[in-house]
């Protein structure tokens, strides 16, 4: 598969009626931003069975019965995470049990409509007692099956990594990164270089800290229903810092003639290993918003710039800067990389 260096992410879409959700959401809005992003170039939707209890999936399908096949998006998923119909807001289970994993597997097909999920990945490490090499068989079988074209994992570490790997090809790796959230450069991104693993990031713009937007009254004002608040992200003293990260990006989105989203995203696509970064969006203009990230390219004095902002603000943690590239000159910008 060739994806762009943007998908759209759904977490989002699946409303605020469980206990990791976003808030209400209009689902003609979401449709319309699905839509609206596949016909913007983005060739890949990423999502999750949990996503609103299986509402985001449910969203999706949706939006795919309104596309043309030609401009029908690569569809990626993922599973592990069960859920109490009975308690919305009830924490999911990891569960990798494989009779429980292959049914979530055929319920991700049919609530998307859709013959072959492109990748199929496990949500989280399980707590179920389940080996990994277990729930990676099932996915493997899938695999081998026809019904999911790829697989891979999500917040897996280099060890599980490893460990899967010998048992077959970890296709992709999904972690959280961004310049607050930078762990993942001191290991699993070097590892998944090294193996020809591919990589989607998640939550580039820190779920919303990057946009430029976010303000402490936003913050105050998040719902209930909205999992950001009283997150530790969105709480003094990070808060503070991460906001004065995202207003030390914005000189750079000016110089540019970009958003701060868009610059926060690119900062992520940097970095060797990264093949693509999952961005969310609720509705037409905030996709609008952040796709100049698909061709926004930082140099070597945008990266130093970053750093410091990271070294002055004390904001997240983790390598603050990519390593510098042997040629300076500016690179073309490639329409899509392989997954």
């Amino acid at each position: 598969m060739s994806i762009t260096r943007v998908g759209f992410g759904a977490w989002a879409l699946g409303g605020g009626d469980w206990a990791r959700g976003w808030g209400a959401q209009n689902d003609a809005e979401s449709i319309a931003a699905i839509q609206h992003a596949v016909r913007r170039g983005i060739n890949w939707i990423d999502t999750a069975a949990v996503y609103g209890l299986g509402h985001s999936e449910t969203i999706i399908g949706q939006a795919l019965k309104g596309l043309s096949r030609a401009e029908r998006p690569l569809i990626f998923t993922k599973g592990g995470l069960r859920w109490d119909d009975h308690d919305r807001q009830a924490m999911p289970r990891r569960v990798g049990d494989p009779d429980s994993l292959r049914e979530e597997i055929d319920a991700s097909l049919k609530r998307l409509g859709v013959e072959t999920i492109d990748l199929y990945q496990m949500h989280w490490p399980t707590d179920d007692g389940t080996p990994l090499e277990a729930y990676w068989q099932v996915l493997l079988d899938a695999k081998r099956s026809g019904k999911v074209r790829a697989v891979g994992l999500s917040n897996h570490n280099v060890a599980q990594l490893e460990a899967a790997e010998r048992l077959g090809h970890v296709d992709s790796l999904q972690p959280p990164f961004s310049a607050i959230q930078r762990s993942a450069a001191d290991d699993v991104l070097p590892w998944c270089d090294r193996h020809n693993t591919g990589v989607i990031v998640y939550s580039p713009m820190q779920s919303g800290l990057l946009t430029g937007t976010m303000t402490p009254d936003r913050v105050r004002a998040l719902g209930h229903d909205d999992w950001r608040a009283g997150h530790v992200e969105y709480t003094s003293p990070r808060l503070e810092r991460n906001l004065a990260l995202a207003d030390a990006m914005k000189p750079l989105a000016q110089r540019h003639g970009a958003t701060t989203a868009a610059v926060a995203i690119a900062w992520t696509l940097t970095w060797p290993g990264v093949t693509g970064a999952i961005v969310g969006a609720r509705s037409p203009a905030q996709v609008d918003d952040w796709l100049a990230a698909a061709t926004l390219e930082l140099d070597d004095d945008d990266l130093d710039a970053v750093a410091d902002a990271i070294a002055r603000t004390g904001a997240g943690v983790g390598p603050a800067r990519p390593p510098r590239r042997e040629d300076d000159s500016v690179l073309d910008i490639l329409p899509s990389l392989s997954l």
